[in-house]
Order: structure tokens, then sequence, then C-alpha cells
């Protein structure tokens, strides 16, 4: 039976998370976006809070407390504050977590250690391709298995952190399978190309990754010779992507009833006006409805079962939702919702992107 109920240990989680957010990144976040660039000082304080490094099993220095509930909860949090400040700091987990799932013994005694440090790791992946209708299960990049390892060609986008990572998890077709790629970013051939110019979550650079005829040994091959079940990890994928749309409509939804609470047309508040009273009611019913679908594939998770037919119906629903109440929230506003002064024009511009956001957090 689904328990819905947080224990202590989350709810503490929650608490210090919603803090960060609405004192520290609600403050900033307008201006990084306007700057294009997060403050560092601000990732830490968020990376410090420390879920990734509680997931981690305890041989690699963390605590072995891994939980997808746990994780979605987390990430809710995260994004009503910001957004890009949510995918900079949870950045890591998209390595991480495909070591701890997939990860050979060596590649976790290598890579997860780095996770659990003080400072959040230079690291990256890389699974988006400019390509119409993109799909993961056919990637256009492609790894060719030789006598010494691989060769790598292609190009990828949304890239986070490109310039400074020291290693990138990317992802290649590889005789028709989607597999993981560990790759030191000083090896010849690797370059880093422009900056993304996107829509919305402008304070988090991502940058296009050109790989031309890269040499790998077989030991960069994550799972080593056996590979990686990547619907499993697409499945944790979808499912935090979707995490962190339900905290941003949130945001937008409380935004607009609060606005509307206070804002007077023809001697009453706008929030008396039917037609904004069923807007919002239906923005709320949206909110709640993503909630449960991502909590329900959450909890799967953690009971061990295969979730990809509820991660797709989950993901369709929630890219379709998110976008339905950040647009409603900007149509609450008025012409004010169309000023860059006010938040919801770039929460409408940010949901626009969770239909291309494959890869970009993980839990």
């Amino acid at each position: 039976m689904l328990d819905f109920r947080v224990d202590e240990e989350q709810k503490m989680l929650i608490d210090a998370i919603n803090r960060f957010s609405t004192e520290r990144v609600r403050e900033q976040f307008r201006d990084a976006e306007e700057e294009g660039h997060l403050p560092p000082e601000l990732v830490q304080a968020g990376w410090e809070i420390g879920w990734l490094q509680t997931a981690v099993p305890e041989q690699y220095g963390g605590f072995g407390e891994y939980s997808a509930v746990t994780g979605v909860l987390a990430l809710e949090e995260y994004a009503y504050g910001d957004l890009a400040t949510t995918f900079k700091i949870m950045s890591p987990n998209s390595i991480a977590i495909p070591l701890m799932l997939c990860g050979t013994e060596a590649q976790k005694e290598q890579y997860l250690p780095h996770f659990v440090g003080e400072s959040i790791p230079k690291l990256s992946s890389a699974l988006m391709e400019r390509v119409y209708q993109f799909n993961p299960h056919h990637l256009a990049t492609t790894a060719v298995s030789t006598a010494d390892g691989f060769v790598l060609n292609g190009r990828k986008v949304y890239v986070p952190a490109a310039k400074e990572a020291d290693t990138i998890l990317v992802w290649a077709n590889e005789n028709g399978q989607t597999e993981g790629f560990l790759i030191d970013t000083g090896i010849e051939g690797i370059s880093v190309g422009a900056k993304d110019k996107l829509m919305g979550i402008k304070s988090l650079p991502t940058y296009e990754l050109i790989l031309n005829d890269i040499k790998i040994p077989p030991s960069a091959k994550l799972g080593g010779e056996v590979g990686c079940d990547f619907d499993l990890l697409l499945n944790h994928s979808r499912v935090a992507a979707s995490a962190t749309a339900v905290g941003m409509a949130r945001a937008a939804v409380e935004y607009a009833i609060a606005y509307a609470k206070q804002r007077e047309q023809f001697g009453r508040p706008v929030a008396q006006n039917q037609s904004i009273a069923f807007l919002l009611a239906d923005m709320m019913s949206d909110v709640e409805s993503m909630r449960m679908m991502v909590w329900e594939a959450a909890w799967l998770i953690d009971q061990g079962q295969e979730i990809t037919k509820e991660a797709l119906l989950m993901k369709h629903f929630v890219d379709q939702a998110v976008v339905r109440v950040t647009d409603g929230a900007v149509q609450v506003l008025g012409g004010y919702g169309y000023i860059r002064e006010y938040p919801v024009e770039l929460w409408l511009r940010n949901a626009r992107g969770f239909a291309t956001f494959d890869g970009m957090v993980t839990i």
C-alpha cells in the first residue's frame, strides 16, 4: 500500500531545502538568470545540504540511505526556489546514480568517493542531441568497439558546466544500444563548443560537446562488458525531472494565488472573479496530480519494480501540466505576467523545456 507520510528525517530535509530555496535562492535567481551565471557560493550552499552524499553507499564514504522518494521530495523543494539552480546542484546525480545502479566495482571505487566531498565535483553528463524528434534509444553519437577499446564520434547539446568538467558521462549508440562512457575531458579529440542559447534556465551554462574520434579504453564503458540497463536509468531521470516540474509549478500557483488575493479590480480582489478562481483551482489540481504521479513512480522504484510504463505516462502528463500551470500564472497576473520584473514569465519559459530535459537530472 502506498504511504505518502514523510518520516522525521525526510521532514528535516524538506525544511532545510525549503529554507535554502526561499531565503537564499529566491533572492538571487532573477539576477542570476539575467547574468547567465549562478553564484558559486549559492551552489555550494545547496550542495552542502547533502542529499546525494547520504545516498552513496557506506563503503564509498556515504551513508547508504538511498531512497527515490526522498530524492523527489528534495528535488521538489530545490525547484521551488529555481530550476536552473536545482539542475546545477543536482547535476552530479546524473553520473553518481548510474554508477551506483550499473557501474562496475572498479568504477564505483574510482568515482563514487568524489560525490561525498565538501565541494561539488566537476563532473557532467551528455545525453541530448540536436536532432529532429530526439530519441534517447536511437542516438546519432556512436561508439565503435575496437581491439583497444572504443572510438566515439558525435555532437551533444545541453551539457551542463562542460567547460569546467573533468569527467563527462557520454551516452552513445553501440550496436543499436544506448550505453554510457566515462570520458576524461583532457583526452585528444574532445572539445567544448558554443554555449547553448536556450529559452529558459539561462543561469545554467550548458554547452555543445564535440567528439571527434575519441579513443577510450574498455574500462571506460559504464558497467564494463555487460553495459548498463539504460531504461532503468532513463526512468530514474524522468522521475527526477518531473519532481522538479512539481516544485516549479507549485511556486507558480502559490505566487498566482497571493497576487490574486492582493490585486484589486473594480473594488475587490481579482481572486473573487469566478474565471480567475476556476483557473486557480485547475492549476492547484494539476500540481496535486503531478505530485501524486511522481511520488507513486518514486515509491515503485524503491520497491524494486519496473516502471517504464508508469514513468512514460507520468512524464507525458507532467510535461503538459507544468506548462498549463505556469501559463495560468501568467494569465492571472495579466499584463504584469509578461514583464520580466515578475517571475511567472521565467517559470513559463522554463516549463517549455521539460520535453527536452532528458538526462539533465536524476535520482
